[in-house]
């Protein structure tokens, strides 16, 4: 198996570990696994309205009812407060009942939009953003992309001093496929790391940043500054094992991997590091 089949492979693996084992959330996630951003900019793109008919055809008879009188009720409803409630409610039916990411995840954006705090914009943009850093298909990373991006510029106008709302603007330009200049969201994350060394979301970014440009050296650098504060983050030694791993360091990459298998809980997460394990010492 080829080296970055099998970073693939492992990151599905652990990325899967990590949010249903490892975490507690109750987001539904994107069904895509991970896998590095590409900057193919002429895929077709995704739309809303196709993503939703998409999502409609995976749902029961008796679901299609249901979401067919919460549609109807946002068009009827005349006050703000009440196209807020029923599209939490949409939202609450795509998570909860639906368990399908898109639609929620849309649902929700309208909410925090009419909403317009900024803690309803941010937390609706993380929906976007936390898939925006797994998601293979670049037509997908637009969307996702650009949703997120619309709601921190919002954030951004009532609060412009939020640290963590420009390092989410800077994910956008980095792993979005949005623009031709990936390093204008790198220079606004390094900006707000310049200024406080100890944000260890932003060094996290950078640190994904790097692995994706090539820079291992300096991704690994970052993911150490990480552990330093955080030795238990799975998400840096993951990604610090494969940095190893992609510059040819084996010894580096199965020390990672070594440390990886004693955090993860899955079993099947465990026997594909074993196995990775065993294929470096060959």
């Amino acid at each position: 198996m080829k080296k970055q089949q099998w970073i693939l492979i492992l990151g599905g693996v652990l990325l899967i570990a990590i949010i249903y084992f490892g975490t507690s959330t109750d987001t539904p996630k994107s069904s895509t696994t991970a896998a590095p951003a590409t900057q193919d900019t002429h895929n077709h793109a995704v739309t809303t309205e196709d993503l939703l008919a998409k999502a409609r055809l995976r749902i029961t008879p008796e679901q299609v009812q249901r979401l067919a009188l919460l549609e109807k009720a946002v068009v009827r409803g005349d006050v703000k407060d009440q196209q807020i409630h029923v599209y939490h409610q949409l939202a609450r039916f795509w998570s909860d009942s639906a368990r399908i990411f898109e639609p929620y995840a849309y649902y929700s954006s309208e909410a925090a939009k009419l909403e317009n705090s900024e803690k309803s914009l941010t937390f609706a943009a993380q929906l976007f953003l936390d898939n925006l850093l797994t998601e293979a298909d670049p037509a997908m990373q637009h969307w996702l992309g650009e949703n997120a991006k619309d709601l921190l510029d919002k954030a951004l106008v009532i609060n412009p001093a939020n640290d963590s709302t420009k390092i989410g603007l800077g994910i956008c330009y980095m792993f979005g496929n949005i623009s031709d200049n990936p390093m204008q969201g790198i220079l606004e994350v390094r900006k707000v790391v310049q200024e406080h060394p100890e944000n260890l979301y932003g060094q996290m970014v950078l640190g994904m940043g790097g692995k994706k440009s090539g820079q291992y050296d300096k991704a690994i650098e970052r993911f150490n500054t990480v552990l330093q504060k955080q030795p238990g983050n799975l998400e840096a030694i993951f990604n610090l094992a494969e940095c190893y791993e992609l510059k040819g360091d084996k010894a580096g990459a199965i020390k990672w991997y070594q440390q990886a298998k004693e955090l993860v809980k899955v079993p099947e997460a465990k026997t594909a590091l074993d196995k990775r394990i065993s294929e470096l010492r060959k």
